[in-house]
């Protein structure tokens, strides 16, 4: 049985796709399960910020590694992989079709692709970290295109953490970090990648305004619960969150706090756009049009027709 992918930019949609994607599938008596691909939706309690559906809006379709960690606890893509696969297989073996969602790249990835983390090392790993401390992720950015353009590309110059990461892994493999990279491994198993998108200028106006809805709907509030029981390093620097926290503590006005939450949001949307761009043999529809569940179906329909040629 097929793995159905939808991927895409924030914004564009995916979250409904699947749901409407799944239900179809029941309607015509295929049953279909939800496994979140989002980082951020991992956690526990974070759920405006990370435009996590609510149970209520799920139309009893089963979701799968939402809500699985206290926002306290690290995230990491090592850990998630081994468990969206096992969700993947639990789903297989119940006879319905996994419907695999998010934005997350690399998290993404790990599960679409083949891919095999190299173990870490201690001193190497405090050394790149106490270099991130000292002189920002911009000079370990530096590094990276120097070693990796392609992955350096992809990870952008902000996100210090995964910086660290792809440093660490060139100096262990003597490798290129994007040698894992979507478009260069093996697909994991069967897939057929639906990608949504949509104009740039669109995307960006629906983008600021859910950074306003986010503050609306209770953002602060949300933080402000969590807050007591502490944020780990991967929960309190998320978009929004880390913007959020800083309004709380007056570092910054609303109006600030909301302004750099989409500046932000947007530079990760190109990102995402960027990353995914890169899956091969992906079935690229409209965000907006009113189509794209039909679309969506053929392509599964199509998939599961016969043999398929591999995506990557």
């Amino acid at each position: 049985m097929n793995l159905i992918a939808i991927v895409g930019a924030t914004g564009t949609g995916k979250s409904a796709l699947s749901l409407d994607l799944a239900e179809r599938l029941r309607v015509e008596g295929t049953p279909a399960e939800i496994v979140n691909g989002d980082a951020m939706q991992l956690y526990r309690g974070m759920d405006i910020g990370t435009a996590k559906v609510p149970p209520g809006e799920r139309r009893g379709i089963p979701h799968h590694l939402l809500d699985v960690l206290d926002p306290v606890e690290e995230a990491s893509v090592a850990d998630y992989q081994p468990r969206a696969r096992a969700a993947i297989e639990r789903i297989v073996a119940g006879g319905a079709v996994p419907i695999l969602v998010g934005g997350s790249g690399l998290y993404l990835s790990s599960v679409v692709y083949d891919f095999r983390f190299p173990g870490t090392d201690a001193v190497l790993r405090g050394r790149l970290e106490a270099e991130l401390a000292e002189r920002g992720p911009g000079a370990l950015h530096e590094r990276l295109r120097d070693a990796d353009a392609a992955a350096a590309a992809a990870i952008g110059p902000h996100n210090g953490r995964r910086l660290v990461r792809a440093l660490e892994v060139i100096e262990l493999t003597g490798a290129p970090f994007g040698s894992g990279l979507p478009g260069e491994a093996a697909l994991w198993r069967p897939t057929v990648t639906i990608g949504l998108r949509t104009e740039r200028a669109t995307l960006v106006e629906r983008l600021d305004r859910r950074v306003e809805g986010m503050w609306r709907d209770g953002l602060l509030d949300e933080v402000a619960r969590l807050r007591p029981a502490g944020l780990g390093t991967t929960a309190s620097r998320a978009i929004g969150y880390a913007q959020a926290l800083e309004q709380l503590d007056g570092a910054l006005t609303e109006r600030d706090a909301v302004a750099q939450t989409a500046a932000l949001t947007r530079r990760y949307a190109r990102r995402q756009v960027s990353w995914f761009g890169r899956y091969a043999g992906t079935v690229w529809l409209d965000a907006d049009d009113p189509g794209r569940v039909d679309a969506a179906l053929a392509a599964v329909r199509s998939a599961s027709a016969g043999p398929r040629r591999p995506l990557a």
